[in-house]
């Protein structure tokens, strides 16, 4: 069987009510689907992306190199087997990779939203993707699955709207974002801004695209060491230094330190600054429990099976905040829930990159 990869884009002219209170109308939701929808559409599986993810989950475009972020994990005999199961992937409002987003163009003028763009919300983010579904004529899933962002995606969809899916399955996340990860975002967002190249938000976005944004770039790297561990480090770079340069010499590296140069240039050359600002500022503000009296009250909406998954050594996520969710559903009582704490020293993005650590416990989570 093949992947059977298509993409799409869906417009919508009613306006979307966000939870500032403010609407955004009309927008665009750009989307992947996998696999094929079988006749009573009881196969839909949900994946849902992280901060700077997008809808192409799996899979590879013409003349690229680098498949979608999860192809790893999504495919023929995969742990999302496409075989079985007909997956969707929406790009989240606010992004900058076809859905609606900071530089899509403001209707009647068509010039950059920018700073006009309200702010979004997770839960935002997540009742966008309903109506999408609602518009594609699929009113229950099967699963919703994502990591980090996706994660407090699919605890969103869990909570607000408890008869759509079947099983929820969300890993290296959290209940509410804590200020040890606002505070990493802090360093990205006050790098961006205070970069003249960003000129207060009024940048062309083809010269970022050829240039990049150093601003960017060293948040970026801040980020980046949030989503490793010490222990990652260690063994991934050791204390090597660069071949190349003296180690006398004032700008001579260390591997880690090219490494991080690396990945932060190169990013800022694909995913758009503002963007990035109003998806931080959207996980910054994540809280299932508002709205709520308490986390508990919200927790007890749910009524999918419950699959919660937590990496020893994330230091953005920490285990012990997805051991709080648990510690409240076994209060409630009942609410359906397996919880584990998978041993692993990579850190946050262990979700991306140990699949072979949880493959398995999604596979028996999606067809048990």
């Amino acid at each position: 069987m093949s992947l059977n990869l298509q993409t799409y884009t869906e417009h919508f002219t009613n306006p979307l009510y966000l939870e500032s209170g403010r609407i955004l109308e009309p927008y665009d939701i750009s989307y992947e689907t996998y696999g094929e929808l079988n006749e009573d559409k009881s196969n839909v599986v949900v994946v849902c992306h992280a901060l700077t993810g997008s809808h192409h989950a799996a899979g590879f475009y013409e003349n690229e190199n680098k498949p979608g972020w999860w192809d790893g994990l999504i495919g023929p005999s995969k742990a999302i087997d496409t075989n079985k199961y007909f997956v969707i992937c929406s790009n989240v409002i606010g992004s900058c990779f076809g859905s609606t987003g900071p530089m899509s163009p403001q209707y009647a003028h068509h010039e950059p939203y920018r700073y006009r763009f309200p702010v979004i919300s997770i839960k935002d983010m997540v009742k966008a993707q309903r109506i999408l579904f609602d518009r594609l004529d699929i009113h229950r899933v099967h699963a919703i699955i994502g990591g980090s962002m996706g994660g407090m995606q699919a605890l969103q969809f869990a909570i607000h709207y408890p008869n759509f899916s079947n099983k929820i399955i969300a890993m290296a996340t959290t209940h509410a974002t804590q200020p040890w990860a606002i505070a990493f975002n802090k360093i990205a967002q006050e790098a961006i801004l205070k970069d003249p190249d960003f000129k207060q938000g009024r940048y062309d976005p083809e010269t970022i695209k050829k240039q990049g944004l150093a601003g960017m770039a060293i948040g970026r790297m801040a980020g980046h060491i949030s989503f490793l561990s010490p222990k990652s480090m260690r063994e991934k770079f050791g204390r090597d230094y660069k071949l190349t340069d003296g180690l006398y010499e004032l700008f001579g590296k260390f591997q880690v330190e090219s490494y991080l140069e690396y990945n932060g240039y190169n990013f800022t050359k694909w995913f758009d600054p503002l963007a990035y600002l109003y998806i931080t500022k959207a996980i910054n503000i994540y809280d299932l429990s508002r709205g709520f009296d308490s986390l508990y009250e919200a927790l007890k909406r749910i009524t999918a099976k419950l699959y919660l998954i937590s990496f020893k050594n994330d230091i953005l996520f920490k285990n012990f905040e997805m051991q709080e969710i648990a510690d409240e559903l076994q209060t409630i009582g009942n609410v359906n829930y397996n919880y584990i704490d998978i041993e692993s020293d990579y850190g946050h993005d262990a979700f991306l990159v140990e699949l072979n650590k949880f493959e398995n416990y999604v596979k028996e989570a999606l067809d048990g």
